[in-house]
């Protein structure tokens, strides 16, 4: 096992937690397509996961979506870790762009919607994955895995 893959214990818990996990903001707006605001979102996305003892070895902040491959010292839910990452995120860009509460008036910057799965013993297809969410021919992660021409 390599060392980026150390087990980690925790209260007679001994494991890797390893997530990937998918959120858009509300109604799909294109509200991170400015590279500005993207690298800001990202800032905050790696700020709150460094205050929540989280590990993030890949993250793509695209226009509509996030993707992040994080790690976890502790076994957790990973509806917890979106939560987190969702909430104070969100409170953080409208705290910084107020001219987003014109778009979003009740104050709901993420959609209710989200993916999360646990990375298998593979994790380097899932890493992969996302870091190469700018290819424009990249339709899907089973695409991705099975070699599709997009390669």
């Amino acid at each position: 096992m390599d060392s980026s893959r150390d087990m980690y214990s925790h209260n007679h818990h001994k494991g890797y937690w390893e997530y990937h996990l998918e959120w858009c903001p509300k109604y799909r707006y294109n509200m991170l397509r400015r590279e500005d605001i993207r690298k800001e979102c990202e800032e905050i996305l790696l700020k709150i996961a460094e205050r929540i003892d989280i590990e993030v070895p890949e993250i793509a902040v695209m226009p509509d979506y996030v993707h992040m491959i994080v790690v976890s010292k502790r076994a957790c839910n990973p509806s917890y870790l979106l939560f987190r990452f969702k909430g104070a995120s969100s409170h953080e860009m409208f705290k910084r762009h107020p001219n987003f509460r014109k778009r979003y008036k009740k104050g709901h910057f993420w959609s209710p919607g989200k993916f999360s799965r646990t990375v298998s013993v593979d994790s380097e297809t899932a890493r992969a994955y996302v870091r190469r969410q700018w290819d424009i021919h990249q339709l899907n992660i089973q695409d991705f895995i099975q070699g599709s021409p997009a390669l």
